[in-house]
């Protein structure tokens, strides 16, 4: 597995060693002894699993409130996504900034998303599938998001023609959240 650094402290691209023969391939995809020797020592409880039909379908930008704030792991296993992370961290360097990356069935790559991040992302092309593995169970009553269109974030969605949720479509932008984040590590 390589371990790759970004520009939001804490995220990390993984890209595992992919075996590939005549009948298919075979991949780790977590390995808590591994990920542990890079400091990755969050314990996965959840698994989640999302399908979306069409191409342009967004979901995001969603993070859990404390105490129930989440470290994720996300993997395509069939399509490809736009994937976005915010910083949500009081303190942090970051703090309102976001990173990008392109995640595929095909690439194999994934993230590592510490607590403290909102994440969304927005399907390039239909019938998309992705896993989530996550160190804390869903918690409806502290689930939140910020607006994927903030235009204070301006993401460079790449769909002119957005399908998403009607609670997604609720989410109020960065700058109007009134209470501060502090997230638990």
């Amino acid at each position: 597995m390589e371990f790759i650094e970004t520009k939001l402290p804490g995220v990390i691209r993984l890209k595992p060693k992919v075996f590939k023969d005549t009948r298919g391939f075979f991949l780790d995809y977590h390995h808590e002894e591994v990920f542990a020797k890079a400091g990755i020592t969050a314990r996965f409880v959840q698994d989640s699993h999302s399908y979306s039909q069409e191409r342009g379908v967004i979901r995001g930008m969603h993070f859990q409130l404390p105490p129930s704030t989440q470290a994720k792991i996300v993997r395509v296993i069939r399509g490809a996504v736009f994937d976005v992370v915010l910083d949500l961290r009081v303190g942090s360097p970051t703090f309102g900034k976001w990173a990008s990356f392109e995640l595929s069935a095909e690439n194999f790559e994934m993230l590592f998303i510490p607590r403290g991040l909102a994440h969304g992302f927005c399907t390039t092309v239909a019938q998309t599938e992705m896993l989530y593995k996550l160190d804390n169970l869903y918690a409806p009553t502290l689930e939140s998001g910020v607006r994927w269109d903030d235009p204070e974030l301006a993401i460079p969605w790449p769909t002119s023609q957005a399908t998403i949720s009607l609670k997604d479509a609720e989410h109020l932008r960065l700058s109007e959240i009134k209470s501060p984040f502090v997230f638990d590590n």
